[in-house]
């Protein structure tokens, strides 16, 4: 696996390791009030962008498009963005980076609803 699909694994397995060891953390404190923002982290960081991975690489047409690159900064932006977003939310620090976190990763699943489109076999 190369390019854009292991730019998307790669990112996802990070995403789930650095999940993993906050819920270990969250788990050793007993202190499970920002769960929200790890869900968010394990299923948009490293579910959905493995997915994602996986379909670039059974469709290599798609993942050797401009837009594949693009999809993955966007994708990844967001959940950079979303994770801190949801914890200054949750801690009452405004809600300006999870609604930007938010739509980066709507936009993000907008532009792969388009590839899935685009590059259906016939």
């Amino acid at each position: 696996m190369r390019g854009v699909p292991f730019m998307f694994v790669a990112t996802s397995v990070l995403f789930v390791t650095v999940g993993m060891i906050w819920g270990i953390v969250m788990s050793a404190s007993g202190d499970h009030t920002l769960a929200p923002a790890h869900a968010h982290l394990n299923l948009l960081g490293w579910v959905t962008m493995a997915l994602f991975g996986i379909y670039y690489h059974l469709v290599p047409v798609a993942a050797g498009r401009m837009l594949a690159k693009i999809h993955y900064a966007v994708a990844t932006l967001g959940v950079i963005i979303i994770v801190p977003g949801i914890v200054m939310a949750m801690q009452q620090n405004g809600e300006a980076l999870a609604k930007a976190g938010s739509l980066l990763t709507v936009a993000s699943m907008l532009i792969f609803l388009f590839t899935v489109i685009r590059d259906r076999k016939p």
